[in-house]
């Protein structure tokens, strides 16, 4: 493994430039995109960071390269398959979706963790005009 290419990586509070989405003047437009956090913009801060955001995305190839493997190649692409069409089930843009088909077909329904307890939509701080947000969705602005 190459830990040359991580260590430049993971340097503590760099910031990086060009994550902020400019608007027609050259001013974020905060309207459609939220307001800007720093702890967006900046990199990873500890190397587990990297593994726990990917932690998901790992035991997925995981769990699909033993299936292939236990049972031929049509398995992995079926659950991809119903992965997919689970991900774009989605209420409205201005409401928050639970997307609980696909943590179902997981296995996450059963578990309980800090997204289940701090990620209350209540208490969100991205709230926009639902029109507006819509029509951007739907390509109308």
């Amino acid at each position: 493994m190459n830990t040359r290419g991580f260590r430049s990586q993971l340097k503590d509070s760099v910031p990086v430039a060009g994550l902020c989405p400019q608007g027609a003047y050259g001013v974020q437009d905060t309207l459609r995109s939220g307001f800007t956090s720093v702890k967006n913009e900046l990199l990873p801060s500890h190397p587990l960071e990297l593994s726990e955001k990917n932690f998901q995305l790992n035991r997925d190839k995981m769990d699909f390269s033993s299936l292939r493997n236990i049972q031929g190649l049509h398995a992995p692409l079926k659950l991809q398959m119903e992965y997919k069409a689970a991900r774009q089930i989605q209420r409205l843009p201005f409401l928050q979706s639970s997307h609980l088909a696909l943590d179902t077909l997981r296995g996450n329904d059963e578990c309980i963790g800090f997204e289940d307890i701090l990620n209350d939509p209540a208490q969100t701080e991205v709230m926009g005009e639902p029109h507006m947000m819509v029509e951007h969705k739907l390509g109308l602005l």
